[in-house]
C-alpha cells in the first residue's frame, strides 16, 4: 500500500517540497524591545486563545500575537459569531473545557445562549462581546494556572531566525503598529488599505512601528527552549518557514476519492468573507449605491427558491433581537420575523462570499508565487496574500449590502425574485458591531489556508495527513466512483476502507462490491483533539474575476460535500516537516482539501488549540520534541499515552465516547 500511495501523492509534493529557507532574520534597525516566551502563539484566533489558554494554565509564559486587535478570529474579528455545531456533540455538551467555557460565558451575558434568535445556530452573538470574553477568559487562566501572557494586539511576524541546520526557530522579528502621529484611529481604513504597510518595517503616515525581537525564555539551568504555534488564518509561518504544505484541491486519488481535479490546484480555495452587520430600522433609509456596486451586482443571489425570501437570510444569521418577533415560516424553515432594532451578520455564499479561483486573483499565494514576488527573501514578507483580492472582497461585500437593501436581479433564479428593502442600516463607525469605521470585519473571515504536510509516517511514506476517506459518510459503493474512478484506484479505495479486509481486497481474493461501508471515522492513535461538523463547501469560481456575469462555480468541487462522522485530530498532523520547534493548529493542520472543509469550524479550531497548547508545554517539562512522541508508531508509545491522560484530565477529550474498532455504529451522531 505503501508504495501505491507514494506515487499518488507525489505530485502534490513538487510545488511545494523545494530549496529549504534557513537564514538570520534581518532588520533596519535594532529592535524596540526584547521578549522571552516558552510558548509564542501567532494568530489571536480560537485557536491561538485556546493554544493560550492550555500554556498559561499549565504556568507557562505565553506571547500571543495577533494582526487585530481583536481576540476571538471568527467570532470576533472576523465577525462569523454563530457557533457552527453539530447537533448530538452540542447535545451531549462533548467538547473541550475551553469551548465549554466559552459557550458558559456567552450564556451568562446575555441570559440566554442565543441574543440574536438566529436559526443557523444555537448561539449567534455580538464580535465585541466574544473579544471581551476571551480577553476575561485569558487573564483568568493566567491566574489560576500562575502563568504569564504577553498580548500583542497589531502586530505581525515578519521575519524568523533558524538553526543552521534548520531544525529549530531561535527568534522572531514581529512589527506591531499603532496610529501615526495625526493618522486617524486603527480599524477606519479597511485591511487592503493597511495590510502591506503593517508589514514595513519603516513608520509611515499612516503606521507608527514597534519592532519587537522574541527569543525563548531562559531557564534555572541557564538553558533555553521555546515552541512556535502557528494559528494563524492562513498558514503565515509555515510559509514563511518554508516548510512542506499543501494548498487548495488536492488531486484525484484513493484517498481523495471526490477530488474536483485530476492534478493538484493551488488556486481554488474556499471562499473568503468580509462580515458586516446591518439593522432593522422602522423607516426606510437613503441607500446609496457604491461607485462599484454595477461591477459586483450579476454575481449576487439568494442561490436556492427555497431560500429567496428577504427575512429569512435576515434572521439567519442575526446577531441581537431585543424584541422577539412574530413567528414565521418560510418553505419549511421557521424563524421570528425581524423588528427594528434586531441586527443581522451577513454570510452567505452568492452574496459576500468571494471565490476567486485561478493564478490570476488567488488570494493565498502559493510557494511559487511567494519565491516569485520576494516574500521568501530576508525581509522580503508582506502576509503572503494578494492585497488586491482582498480590496475586491471588501467591495463585494459593500456591494451586496446594497444588493440586499436596494437591488432587484438575482443571478441564480432570474428575474421577479428580488425586491428592495430599504427599511435597514449598514453598521458602521468604531463601536459599531464590526469594531470598523467602514462596517466591515476586520479580517475576512478564512474558511482555508496552507495546509502542512506531516512528517513520514506509516501507511503515509511522503508525509502524513488526514484526507477525506478519514471523515466521510459518503458511500463509495455508488455508482459514481464504480464507474469514474480508475479500476486499480477504485480497488485501492475500497482496500483502505475495509480494514482486515484489505489484504484479501488488494490481492482480489475479495470484490470491492463486496467490501462493507465503514462506518466510522478513522481511529488515530495519536489523536489529541476531537471535531465534528459536515464537509461543507464554499467553491472557488471558474472564471476569473469572481465576480465575471455568468462565471460558475468549478465543477465538481461539491461532490466532496456531506455529512461526516465524528472525527479526530492527530498529534502527527500537528507536527511539521523539518523544524522541531514549530506546531500548527486551526485551519493549518495535514488535512486534505476536503478534510479541510470539516476540520475549520469553531469547536475543532478550540480544541487543536487546546492541544498545541497542552503538547507544548509537556514537551518543555519533559524536554522532548514533539516528533518523538508519534516517531515509532504504530509501535507504544509511552510518552504519548502520558500525553494523551493528561489531555483527559483536563477536559480536552482525545476521542469521542465508546471510540473503538468494535463500535461500527456512528449513524446516530448527526
Amino acid at each position: 500500500m505503501a508504495c501505491h500511495q507514494k506515487s499518488l501523492i507525489s505530485l502534490s509534493l513538487i510545488t511545494t517540497f523545494l530549496t529549504p529557507y534557513s537564514v538570520a532574520a534581518t532588520t533596519p534597525r535594532t529592535p524596540d524591545k526584547t521578549v522571552n516566551c516558552e510558548i509564542l502563539v501567532v494568530g489571536g484566533g480560537l485557536s491561538g486563545v485556546a493554544t493560550a489558554y492550555e500554556g498559561l494554565l499549565a504556568g507557562r509564559t505565553v506571547c500571543l500575537t495577533e494582526i487585530t486587535d481583536w481576540l476571538g478570529g471568527q467570532i470576533s474579528s472576523q465577525g462569523t459569531s454563530a457557533l457552527d455545531e453539530r447537533p448530538t456533540q452540542r447535545a451531549k455538551q462533548f467538547y473541550s473545557r475551553g469551548y465549554l467555557e466559552l459557550r458558559n460565558r456567552i450564556q451568562r451575558k446575555y441570559g440566554k445562549l442565543n441574543p440574536g434568535d438566529c436559526w443557523v445556530s444555537d448561539s449567534c452573538f455580538l464580535p465585541r462581546d466574544a473579544h471581551n470574553i476571551m480577553t476575561q477568559m485569558l487573564k483568568e487562566a493566567e491566574k489560576r494556572g500562575r502563568g504569564k501572557l504577553q498580548w500583542f494586539p497589531n502586530t505581525v511576524i515578519k521575519d524568523l531566525a533558524i538553526s543552521e541546520d534548520g531544525k529549530i526557530i531561535n527568534s522572531a522579528i514581529a512589527i506591531q503598529h499603532q496610529p501615526a502621529t495625526g493618522a486617524p484611529p486603527l480599524n477606519t481604513a479597511t485591511l487592503s488599505q493597511t495590510i502591506e504597510d503593517a508589514y514595513r518595517y519603516e513608520n509611515s503616515p499612516q503606521l507608527s512601528k514597534t519592532l519587537i525581537r522574541f527569543l525563548p525564555k531562559q531557564t534555572k539551568n541557564n538553558t533555553s527552549k521555546w515552541y512556535v504555534v502557528d494559528t494563524s488564518e492562513t498558514g503565515e509561518i509555515i510559509a514563511l518557514a518554508d516548510v512542506p504544505y499543501r494548498l487548495g484541491i488536492d488531486a484525484l486519488s484513493y484517498l481523495e476519492p471526490s477530488s474536483s481535479s485530476t492534478t493538484n490546484d493551488s488556486y481554488c480555495t474556499q471562499g473568503f468573507t468580509y462580515t458586516f452587520a446591518m439593522e432593522s430600522t422602522k423607516d426606510p433609509q437613503n441607500q446609496v449605491m457604491p461607485p462599484f456596486y454595477p461591477q459586483y451586482a450579476p454575481y449576487f443571489s439568494y442561490e436556492l427558491a427555497r431560500l429567496a425570501n428577504f427575512d429569512l437570510v435576515f434572521t439567519y444569521r442575526r446577531i441581537w433581537s431585543p424584541q422577539k418577533g412574530q413567528p414565521t415560516t418560510f418553505n419549511g424553515v421557521k424563524f421570528t420575523a425581524p423588528t427594528p432594532g434586531d441586527i443581522s451578520m451577513q454570510n452567505w455564499t452568492w452574496g459576500n462570499d468571494y471565490r476567486p479561483g485561478t493564478a490570476n486573483d488567488n488570494l493565498i499565494y502559493t510557494r511559487q508565487q511567494l519565491q516569485t514576488s520576494g516574500q521568501l527573501n530576508p525581509g522580503g514578507w508582506t502576509g503572503g496574500l494578494r492585497t488586491e483580492t482582498l480590496r475586491k472582497g471588501e467591495e463585494n461585500a459593500l456591494a451586496y449590502y446594497y444588493w440586499l437593501v436596494a437591488g432587484n436581479t438575482d443571478s441564480q433564479l432570474g428575474a421577479g425574485v428580488k425586491q428592495p428593502q430599504p427599511n435597514n442600516r449598514l453598521l458602521t463607525g468604531l463601536n459599531s458591531p464590526m469594531g470598523t469605521a467602514h462596517g466591515l470585519s476586520k479580517y475576512p473571515y478564512m474558511r482555508e489556508g496552507r495546509r502542512i504536510i506531516g512528517r513520514p509516517s506509516w501507511g503515509q511514506p511522503e508525509g502524513f495527513g488526514i484526507w477525506e476517506i478519514d471523515i466521510s459518510r459518503r458511500n463509495y459503493n455508488d455508482e459514481y466512483y464504480r464507474k469514474n474512478l480508475p479500476a486499480d484506484m477504485y480497488r485501492w479505495l475500497t482496500a483502505a476502507l475495509a480494514g482486515l479486509e484489505a489484504p484479501s481486497v488488494i490481492s482480489g481474493q475479495i470484490s470491492p462490491d463486496k467490501v462493507m461501508r465503514r462506518s466510522r471515522s478513522t481511529i488515530f492513535p495519536d489523536s489529541v483533539g476531537i471535531g465534528h461538523y459536515a464537509i461543507d463547501f464554499h467553491p472557488c469560481m471558474t472564471k476569473s474575476p469572481a465576480e465575471a456575469p455568468g462565471n460558475t462555480e468549478r465543477a465538481g468541487e461539491r461532490r466532496g460535500a456531506g455529512q461526516a462522522y465524528p472525527f479526530q485530530i492527530a498529534l502527527r498532523a500537528m507536527i511539521p516537516q523539518k523544524i522541531d520547534n514549530l506546531l500548527v493548529g486551526g485551519k493549518s493542520i495535514a488535512t486534505s482539501h476536503i478534510a479541510a472543509a470539516a476540520y475549520r469550524v469553531h469547536s475543532f479550531e478550540w480544541s487543536s488549540g487546546a492541544a498545541a497548547g497542552t503538547v507544548a508545554s509537556f514537551a518543555i517539562k519533559e524536554n522532548i520534541a514533539p516528533y518523538q512522541l508519534v516517531d515509532d508508531l504504530p509501535k507504544q508509545e509511552p510518552q504519548l499515552q502520558v500525553l494523551k491522560r493528561l489531555l483527559e484530565q483536563n477536559g480536552n477529550p482525545t476521542a469521542f465516547p465508546d471510540t473503538s474498532i468494535f463500535n461500527q455504529n456512528w449513524e446516530d451522531w448527526r
